[in-house]
């Protein structure tokens, strides 16, 4: 049983949230399938409160686990029902798909998965329901917002470079807004933060921190001192390097409020990072530095790159010498070029004389060197994580809005 906690607590922990001022008591019934709580006439019985419990406690959480356990439970029916209002389905193919693939985190299959289940006393009904109601939401978000959603090239380039060259060693500057969501004002607070996730700039932030901000930095606008990435965290570090300063981050649900972070500035000027790193990079050679003519077209050259694919376009006509790409580490780059590409963002271009020629230097990208059997993610993966990102910020957003409209009785 010890190997399947990691993976219960990962996969459930993102849906088990604390629900203030509730008490340990629920409501007695003479049978434990009648409904003791009401979800927009949806019964949730005593029974299952009791199974989730025990989930909960498989997980060794500590706090209210009764309170956590209607939670989660009142949270999975509004999914349920919102999904079944938007026509979505789930076949029996698809919930046994989704029941091994959650077993087989653990290593197991989904006999196997089960069995360890009831030896602690938790049905197997159970765990259907629980993917039963999670593959039903993945499903109508990706349905409501998947084509919203715009994943560019530069976005991974981005998000490539972050996971390289950001690391341990960064220090940013952030602002925060947090706002409380007391029982029947969630739709309030979230209303606030989306206004502060659209702000543009410190000053508009802010303004928003100062007006609705119940922490200590509101009066300063939310500002933050200097922070270690390190010391943040885990599950803010991705969400605070995913931004660019002056930016603002989704909605965030977090215990007993919403919150929303801005990116001032961030500092890389610390020690280089451990990591060794491998670049790719290509050099495009305009002509002869002496040539008055070859500064004006490394100009115009330059002004019409954002990124280095943009290059081939240019090149086409000219011999194949003229335009170089290259995917080096470190160490094997000719120092002028590595000097150069040492603080170039991905995407950018430098003019540099090397030799009589003036070159156009751009940084495609930056990786860090896999040790041995180490696989990068490719660009099609860091896509799908960015999606997959931006999807749930919309659902944490609307299961917020489905928790503010329902109506809720305890019988």
């Amino acid at each position: 049983m010890k190997r399947i906690l990691p993976i219960l607590a990962m996969v459930c922990g993102s849906v088990l949230m604390q629900e203030p001022g509730r008490g340990a008591a629920l409501a007695q019934s003479a049978s434990p399938f009648a409904p003791v709580i009401m979800v927009n006439d949806l019964g949730i019985t005593a029974f299952e409160i009791e199974q989730r419990v025990k989930f909960l406690e498989l997980l060794r959480q500590t706090g209210d686990l009764q309170a956590e356990a209607e939670k989660a439970l009142i949270e999975d029916r509004l999914r349920e029902s919102a999904a079944k209002r938007a026509g979505i389905t789930l076949s029996a193919e698809a919930l046994s798909s989704g029941m091994s693939e959650f077993a087989g985190r653990a290593n197991l299959t989904t006999e196997q998965f089960v069995q360890e289940l009831s030896q602690v006393g938790i049905e197997e009904q159970t765990f259907r329901d629980f993917v039963s109601a999670g593959l039903l939401w993945r499903d109508a978000i990706r349905a409501k917002y998947a084509n919203r959603i715009r994943i560019t090239a530069a976005d991974i380039d981005h998000a490539m470079l972050l996971e390289s060259e950001r690391g341990q060693t960064a220090r940013v500057l952030i602002s925060e807004i947090i706002i409380p969501t007391p029982p029947g004002q969630e739709a309030e607070a979230m209303a606030a933060a989306r206004r502060a996730s659209a702000a543009s700039g410190d000053a508009a932030f802010s303004a928003l921190a100062r007006e609705f901000s119940a922490t200590e930095s509101a009066p300063r606008g939310g500002h933050l001192d200097w922070m270690e990435v390190s010391n943040m965290p885990p599950a803010l570090r991705p969400v605070i390097m995913g931004l660019k300063p002056g930016q603002a981050s989704a909605p965030m649900q977090i215990p007993n409020a919403v919150a929303v972070f801005m990116l001032r500035s961030i500092d890389e000027g610390g020690k280089a990072p451990a990591t060794a790193q491998t670049l790719e990079y290509t050099r495009f050679i305009v002509g002869p530095a002496t040539a008055a003519q070859t500064a004006s077209d490394a100009g115009s050259i330059a002004a019409r790159v954002d990124r280095c694919d943009d290059f081939y376009g240019i090149a086409k006509d000219l011999p194949a010498e003229r335009l170089i790409r290259e995917t080096l580490p470190q160490g094997a780059i000719p120092q002028d070029i590595a000097i150069a590409l040492a603080s170039m963002d991905i995407g950018e271009t430098r003019a540099l004389q090397r030799g009589a020629n003036t070159e156009l230097v751009t940084l495609c990208k930056r990786e860090k060197t896999l040790a041995e059997g180490e696989t990068a993610p490719t660009r099609d993966e860091i896509g799908q994580r960015l999606t997959n990102q931006r999807l749930n910020a919309y659902s944490d957003s609307d299961i917020a809005d489905l928790l503010a409209n329902a109506v809720i009785v305890r019988p």
